[in-house]
């Protein structure tokens, strides 16, 4: 829409990525879509966000719930993402390390 709107990474929940677009979604509800690959932004972005597959990026301060087996996370916006199977490992890893630890 020719708009520059600035989000600083704390409000972003997760990316979604489409080809040479990306959907970034904020904890406010908002969906922005910006003409950057999902690659080049997670360039840009800290080390809270983890790439749980190919077509997403995820803010691990908005991860609530791991689920079947850690293949899949809830966000506390409530949407649950597919974590890939070449993922699992690295992911949960990276989720134990930061500070995240649920126990069902």
């Amino acid at each position: 829409m020719g708009r520059t709107i600035f989000l600083t990474p704390d409000v972003i929940t997760f990316l979604e990525g489409e080809g040479n677009y990306t959907f970034i979604y904020t904890n406010t509800g908002k969906k922005y879509l910006v003409s950057k690959t999902l690659k080049s932004l997670s360039e840009q972005l800290s080390s809270n966000f983890v790439r749980v597959h190919k077509s997403y990026l995820v803010n691990s301060d908005y991860v609530v719930e791991r689920l079947d087996e850690d293949r899949l996370l809830k966000l506390s916006c409530g949407k649950e993402v597919m974590v890939s199977r070449r993922k699992i490992k690295e992911v949960t890893f990276l989720l134990d390390h930061s500070n995240l630890r649920i126990s069902a």
